[in-house]
């Protein structure tokens, strides 16, 4: 194992004892790489942050805080509970105690614009470390921000300020030398988030705990998971059953080149499509890559990778659906 992911909901809630009692049973069930990665989601707030050192002494050794904005006023209209002032002060806490940390921000928020976001971006680069995560403001089922949007309290811009946005993003990025090695993630080279690249490459992870999810070998094949979300319900399950497992099927060959797609086109580096070929069992449609890249959102490297251009990105969805059908 190469790496482990406290994340999902508020896991910094967790006291220290609690992380370094999992990572014990993890050590037990699974061979530990010695440098493995080892991340926690956290909350910065001042409370959360004060345990870091704790966290460190566990087995933790990066961090990920959802910092989202740096002014108070979006913080409210985004739902937060913390200030600009307290996620600073976290930052500046995860700083001084692990070698690796990373935050993220929100952009494309209500009345921003591409001139107030660049000053944004590049007073947060000034508290960075190797990594940031910048995530376009977008409106998903079942979320926090669709109740806010749909009270009328959260409208996300125009397409074209988002795509401006967008712009800004990457320019900024790349002359901090953070370039985006995957559509919402930038990193120094050789600060990439490991574990995360486990899903991009699509490759083997257990999910474990409430509203986890999973994609396992078995000797049927790849399988997808997930777990009961209620925490309750998945903690009567585990004690009664031996798992809080509320799915646990087998993917086709179509499923898994989906999800392949879905996920390697997000990253720079692109794919290879012999591995497309291997998990559909077909190659990937001549014709269809040879319109995308005359329309200048794909193209192909040197080593034969496919990959989406920088043009691409804005419109990935579009690109994998046509790639996929």
């Amino acid at each position: 194992m190469q790496s482990v992911f406290f994340g999902g909901g508020t896991p910094s809630l967790m006291a220290p004892q609690t992380v370094g009692g999992i990572l014990e049973a993890i050590a037990k069930g699974w061979r530990v790489a010695p440098d493995a990665e080892v991340t926690l989601e956290a909350n910065p707030t001042s409370v959360e942050a004060g345990r870091f050192r704790g966290y460190r002494d566990a087995g933790v050794n990066r961090v990920s805080l959802g910092v989202q904005a740096m002014n108070d006023v979006d913080l409210r209209a985004l739902g937060r509970l913390h200030t600009a002032a307290e996620a600073m002060a976290a930052v500046e806490i995860a700083a001084k105690t692990f070698s690796r940390f990373s935050f993220d921000l929100i952009y494309a928020r209500p009345g921003q614009t591409p001139l107030r976001w660049k000053e944004e971006l590049e007073a947060a680069l000034a508290h960075a470390g190797g990594h940031m995560s910048l995530y376009q403001l977008t409106i998903e089922p079942e979320t926090m921000f669709e109740r806010l949007h749909k009270a009328g309290k959260l409208h996300p811009p125009e397409p074209e300020t988002a795509r401006a946005l967008w712009d800004v993003t990457q320019a900024t990025m790349e002359r901090a030398g953070m370039p985006a090695y995957e559509v919402s993630n930038h990193a120094r080279p050789g600060e990439e988030s490991r574990h995360n690249l486990v899903y991009w490459r699509y490759g083997e992870y257990v999910g474990v705990g409430p509203g986890a999810h999973g994609r396992v070998i078995a000797a049927s094949g790849r399988r997808a998971q997930a777990t009961e979300r209620n925490p309750e319900a998945w903690l009567k399950a585990v004690e009664g059953e031996g798992h809080g497992l509320t799915v646990d099927e087998g993917l086709s060959t179509e499923e898994q080149a989906d999800e392949f797609l879905l996920m390697g086109l997000r990253l720079a580096e692109g794919i290879e499509p012999a591995r497309f070929e291997q998990l559909a069992r077909r190659p990937l449609d001549r014709g269809r890559v040879a319109m995308l890249i005359e329309e200048g959102l794909v193209d192909l490297t040197d080593a034969g990778r496919l990959r989406v251009t920088p043009e691409g990105f804005p419109v990935l969805d579009a690109v994998v659906a046509d790639l996929a059908a």
